[in-house]
């Protein structure tokens, strides 16, 4: 009878036994797809995150090259002026050079004014009035002073050797002022009467600006594209070239 009670108590044991393991086994399970689904999502998460770091970092690298490239295209183009005011005191230092050894030396141990320089009513010659008018310019930087100088210039010395620049400087003169008129017609008096002139390239691309600033944007187009035709090595060729990519 013990036996069998004994037997009975170890088979209810086995039996709880087997129904009771497979629960744990469920929850296991359970929590392990949870931790996978967890897992997931925070890679997800993560990729998502890095995506939006690296997007804000390529806007980013976009806007800083946005701003270097016009500093640069600023850059540029301040400096092909700079390059320009040189090229221009160079080809006033050569004439100042070549009109002091063209000038006739008077004889040895004479003294007094050589009879073939006319002066003006200011007691000045033609170089020297010349010279009078660039300094107010170049050295003095007194620009409306130098106007009229320039202007009594061309009005004595018209068949000068001096005259084409004279007109070149009195035209960017008008133009810094903004008489877009007057500084036309100075400009369109070297085109037109000096074909061999150094400063007819500067004279045409200045017209061209000109016209632009009176919204003649097509006479504009077409003064620029002169420029680029008729004088293809020249850096008034290059700064053509960049009014004609705005005007595009």
């Amino acid at each position: 009878m013990i036996k069998r009670l004994v037997a009975l108590s170890l088979l209810s044991l086995s039996g709880a036994a087997v129904f009771a393991a497979p629960a744990p086994v469920t929850d296991l399970n359970d929590i392990s797809l949870e931790k996978r689904v967890d897992v997931l999502e925070r890679i997800v998460s993560s990729r998502t995150d890095m995506q939006i770091r690296i997007q804000e970092q390529l806007d980013s690298m976009q806007n800083e090259v946005s701003e270097l490239r016009g500093t640069l295209e600023l850059h540029n183009h301040q400096l092909e002026q700079i390059l320009e005011r040189q090229r221009e005191l160079y080809v006033e230092i050569d004439k100042r050079i070549a009109a002091v050894n063209t000038q006739p030396a008077l004889p040895a141990g004479t003294t007094g004014q050589n009879p073939n320089v006319v002066l003006t009513s200011s007691g000045l010659s033609e170089s020297e009035a010349y010279d009078k008018a660039v300094n107010l310019i170049l050295r003095d930087k007194q620009y409306d002073l130098a106007i009229p100088e320039f202007k009594t210039f061309l009005s004595t010395y018209p068949n000068s050797s001096y005259a084409p620049n004279a007109h070149y400087w009195l035209g960017q003169l008008l133009f810094n002022n903004q008489d877009w008129a007057a500084a036309a017609e100075q400009f369109q008096v070297l085109v037109s009467g000096y074909p061999d002139s150094s400063k007819r390239a500067d004279a045409l691309f200045k017209l061209g600006v000109v016209e632009q600033k009176r919204q003649n944007m097509a006479r504009a187009k077409q003064l620029f594209e002169q420029v680029v035709a008729e004088y293809p090595d020249s850096s008034s060729r290059k700064l053509a070239d960049s009014r004609l990519k705005s005007l595009n």
